[in-house]
């Protein structure tokens, strides 16, 4: 039995077709079932719920052999902590208390980089893997650099102003993967029960790519320029600020940033391991061409 945490979000959602493909038997929490396709839900069991809440986890692990961990967005918290390390706790405890034997998390690139102690969301995210590895489950961090699906967010900005902002240099190279690849490395570890201990995991993508370099991967894809504005950090965080998010998590935002500016994601050496297939092109062609089309 695999329990999936996180199964309609955007890597959750991925590794369940995988884990069906070979028919183990799937569990998932989910707060709002109906939004799982109907052939999945069909094919999994259910527990209703959030995966911070110690009876939930409790009964979803109750006679499963691994769990894939992922948390869920929290644009409001008030605090890293709480998002990353309160939210794990309830979960900590189940892992040992129901018997789990493997763990497979979503965390952050950057372990024993100079600045990985001031980098926000990153930061959090491995004091979240030292948590879960001090209950002496077996576990695997993904360690993720950006995301490409990350472009999504700003879709309408790239079709009406034929632009994308971060505050990053715009000839920085860095890697960048596909959540469709971290879906597909998740769901290997997940149906392989011949590892054990604690390690990290990076999943790199096929290629380092600067924000000049994927504009200009975009433009020719799209059919039209696309460029990429470099904005300060400060105004980055004003406009997260200005779309909702709490205070913590826009400083945490910035800090991360600040980190990836100063070479966080460059210190993972890339190894044919930690390189996986989707390139930029692919993606743009297969996901953000399709989505640009169909954004109004």
């Amino acid at each position: 039995m695999i329990v999936v945490t996180a199964p309609t979000g955007n890597i959750g959602r991925q590794v369940l077709p995988h884990l069906l493909a070979s028919d183990v038997p799937v569990r998932v929490i989910a707060r709002d079932p109906a939004r799982l396709p109907t052939e999945i839900r069909e094919r999994v069991e259910v527990v209703l719920g959030s995966h911070g809440d110690i009876d939930v986890v409790t009964k979803a692990f109750a006679g499963a052999d691994a769990v894939f961990w992922l948390l869920p967005p929290n644009r409001q918290t008030t605090s890293l902590d709480a998002a990353f390390l309160d939210f794990t706790r309830p979960a900590c405890e189940a892992f040992t208390s129901q018997g789990i034997q493997r763990v497979v998390g979503v965390s952050g690139l950057g372990r024993g980089a100079a600045s990985v102690g001031n980098a926000g969301l990153v930061t959090a995210s491995l004091a979240m893997d030292d948590l879960i590895a001090s209950t002496g489950v077996n576990y695997r961090a993904l360690t993720m650099p950006s995301f490409m699906d990350n472009f999504l967010w700003q879709v309408q900005v790239i079709k009406s102003q034929g632009m994308f902002f971060a505050p990053l240099s715009p000839d920085l190279k860095r890697p960048t993967c596909a959540t469709r690849d971290i879906a597909a490395v998740a769901a290997e570890l997940l149906l392989d029960d011949s590892w054990s201990g604690y390690d990290s995991v990076p999943v790199l993508g096929p290629e380092d790519l600067s924000n000049n370099d994927m504009a200009r991967i975009m433009s020719e894809v799209l059919g039209r320029p696309i460029r990429f504005q470099q904005v300060s950090g400060e105004a980055y965080k004003a406009a997260m600020l200005e779309s909702g998010m709490s205070e913590a998590v826009a400083q945490g935002m910035y800090d991360m940033l600040e980190a990836k500016e100063n070479g966080l994601d460059n210190t993972e050496p890339r190894t044919p391991r930690s390189t996986t297939p989707t390139t930029f092109r692919q993606w743009c062609e297969e996901v953000l061409a399709p989505a640009f089309t169909s954004n109004n």
